[in-house]
């Protein structure tokens, strides 16, 4: 199993140039198995680069509102207007 590096489908192709694939399982079908976790990798990095701007923007949306108290007193007065919920989760 390998990630998907053109580099080795190359050196797979020669190996299987070298061995006979009649003793493999369907004729070594499966010989080269992509690495499912560098599949998935690759699927969300390219997900968030998409939405790498929204997600800078919210950070600097909670950045500007919790950077004073008194923004974010005023922050916590416009969402008890609105009633809106929120909480305060900090990670560490």
């Amino acid at each position: 199993m390998v990630d998907n590096c053109t580099t080795n489908d190359a050196m797979i192709e020669r190996i299987l140039d070298k061995i006979s694939t009649r003793s493999f399982i369907l004729g070594g079908q499966l010989f080269h198995m992509r690495c499912c976790a560098h599949i998935l990798n690759l699927i969300v990095k390219d997900g968030l680069s998409i939405i790498c701007n929204v997600i800078e923007k919210i950070r600097e949306s909670v950045n500007y509102w919790t950077k004073t108290p008194k923004r974010e007193e005023t922050f916590i007065g416009t969402c008890a207007q609105l009633s809106i919920s929120f909480s305060r989760k900090y990670s560490s």
